[in-house]
């Protein structure tokens, strides 16, 4: 195989896959980013051999030692969050400043879950029974699957893997295809870290193969999966089977309510950003704005006109506001529920139109629909697109109402000035996340993630509540 190649990292060392895959930009098709290797079952299989064997030793590792790799980890994202940015733009399409910003979140992680590592503390209790003491602790569950989607590629991997190294765990990451550059690279720092052999693993390859396998095997203890419904379902199932504690992040179908007294500016600012930035390729996308009557007009003008300032274009271009579409499927894909919009009544009030750049790629202007129904297609299913649909009501109890008729139920916004209305919102949204005059996409690394319904299931991601799934309680009696 050609030293071109980008290898899996296993066992502590660079290995050649059974095939390549050539990595292409969909911002522009000529441009080849790397061939990356392919592993196939068999050498997923030697990775979770692999890990087996080195998580044993990083358990026993000095608290101040993963307290240093996982520093080292997050200051030499931070440092080289420029060069790593460009790269996430070219393979997954969002803008350079949007690269440039995930990569230095994910440096955040890394030092976040660096200063959990001194935080674990256990707890001691008195028996019920004279002459004894009780002590719990918290173990690492030993070797964590992890599998990431595309539009995310450094961030939802480093608050998997930050974590599951802060707690003593040992892991076999498997990165979405499309963006096998992002994983190599993170890989790439972790390797020049001192871990113990086998402590962290790379398998890049198709999902039908090393995916399906590890989410069926039974040398893991933990699979975490960040995906469509349908694969998490089949994820829920596999593990299930085999005792394997799992934790899924899944579809959404996010809401922004503006009542009549939003600040409309604000609302605007809220639903603009929330809707198309990143290219609606967030699973916080609020692709759902239900809107009061009383302001329905108003907003849909001031929106379009919003709508009309933004730019879209090449990713690394300055100035550009929205990038490629991921790839050719995701493209077909929009189209798609574009015209499904359309067939069903929807009106379509601003983009939606396919342009051409000077490289040749994927670029849709972001798309409004207006007289859409909460009962649409549009509505119901997850488009993971730059498109959003208005959808009016009455009044803040029908815009509750219709928020949560969905079955997903990640994050839920609303724009209002009234404390009451933002009281009760907040109480009564059925979803993991709820937004405040703010835009449903956005959340801090500091604080659990997750949803409702079909949206997640297990234990949250991120922040202290990570621990739930990256170890497991035991509990000592001792006799005095």
């Amino acid at each position: 195989m050609s030293e071109s190649i980008f290898c899996n990292y296993i066992n502590g060392e660079w290995v050649e896959g059974a095939s390549s895959l050539a990595n292409i930009s969909p911002a522009d098709t000529s441009d080849v980013i790397g061939h990356y290797a392919q592993a196939n079952q068999e050498q997923a299989e030697s990775a979770l051999d692999a890990a087996t064997k080195g998580q044993l030793e990083w358990q026993e590792s000095g608290l101040e030692q993963r307290y240093s790799v996982l520093m080292a980890i997050g200051d030499e994202l931070i440092a080289r969050k420029d060069e790593l940015g460009k790269l996430l733009a070219r393979e997954e399409g969002k803008t350079l400043p949007e690269g440039a910003g995930e990569i230095y979140r994910s440096g955040q992680f890394f030092h976040y879950y660096a200063a959990e590592v001194l935080r674990q503390m256990g707890e001691t209790a008195d028996s019920v029974r004279p002459g004894i003491e009780i002590e719990t602790r918290r173990e690492p569950v030993g070797v964590v699957g992890i599998i990431t989607p595309w539009n995310f590629p450094t961030a939802t991997a480093a608050w998997k893997i930050a974590p599951a190294l802060a707690f003593g765990n040992a892991v076999v990451l498997k990165p979405a295809n499309q963006v096998p550059a992002s994983a190599w690279a993170l890989t790439e720092i972790i390797s020049r870290q001192g871990l113990p052999a086998g402590t962290f693993n790379l398998v890049m390859g198709p999902g039908a193969e090393v995916g399906d396998l590890l989410i069926n095997s039974k040398k893991i203890n933990a699979l975490t999966f960040t995906g469509s419904l349908e694969t998490g379902r089949k994820v829920a199932i596999a593990t299930a089977a085999n005792l394997v504690k799992c934790q899924l992040e899944m579809g959404s179908k996010n809401a922004l309510i503006v009542l009549d007294d939003a600040d409309l500016d604000n609302a605007v600012e809220c639903a603009v950003g929330g809707a198309f930035f990143g290219t609606g390729q967030k699973c916080t996308a609020s692709s759902r704005l239900i809107v009061t009557e009383g302001i329905h007009d108003r907003f849909v003008d001031a929106v379009v006109a919003r709508m009309k300032q933004l730019v879209v274009g090449h990713p690394l271009r300055e100035g550009v506001h929205i990038g490629a579409v991921a790839d050719a499927r995701q493209m077909k894909q929009n189209l798609n529920y574009l015209e499904i919009a359309k067939n069903e009544g929807g009106k379509l009030v601003s983009g939606g139109d396919v342009i051409t750049e000077e490289t040749e790629g994927y670029y849709l202007t972001p798309a409004l629909f207006t007289e859409t129904t909460n009962a649409m297609t549009i509505n119901r299913e997850e488009a993971f697109a730059p498109i959003a649909c208005v959808i009016k009501v009455k009044d803040y109890d029908e815009a509750l109402a219709t928020l949560n008729d969905t079955n997903y139920g990640l994050v839920g916004g609303i724009c209002t000035q009234s404390l009451k209305a933002a009281t009760h919102f907040k109480r009564n949204a059925q979803t993991g996340c709820a937004m405040v005059n703010l835009p449903t996409a956005g959340t801090d690394y500091h604080v659990p993630f997750g949803g409702r319904k079909d949206s997640s299931f297990g234990s949250r991601e991120m922040g202290s509540y990570a621990k739930e799934f990256y170890t497991i309680v035991k509990t000592t009696y001792i006799r005095s």
